[in-house]
């Protein structure tokens, strides 16, 4: 399959003032550090962003798991008393299948 491309695109550089200092340095020797242009550019956070961020250090607060509840499994495992709903667990299974084919 060939596309043919017409026309011209904007170009993708900026235009810059000249350096005043035109020496050129050669490999392996000390460079002065640059300085940023002082508010050239910004940074501002959606609404959005700001609550991922929060709910972000939500999360990494918490536990991983819940202590207790898993103690309560274990001693209901052990005594025997736990018991697995086979009709509950495909169901759920069959209801994620059904969401992640869309």
């Amino acid at each position: 399959m060939t596309q043919k491309i017409e026309g011209t695109s904007a170009p993708l550089t900026r235009a810059v003032s000249p350096v005043a200092n035109t020496q050129v340095s050669r490999a392996g020797d000390q460079r002065a550090a640059v300085e940023a242009v002082s508010g050239a550019d910004s940074l501002r956070l959606t609404g959005e962003a700001t609550s991922l961020q929060s709910l972000q250090r939500d999360v990494a607060t918490r536990p991983a798991f819940d202590e207790t509840r898993v103690q309560a499994l274990r001693e209901s495992i052990a005594s025997g008393s736990y018991k697995v709903d086979a009709e509950a667990i495909a169901s759920r299974m069959l209801d994620l299948d059904a969401r992640l084919a869309g």
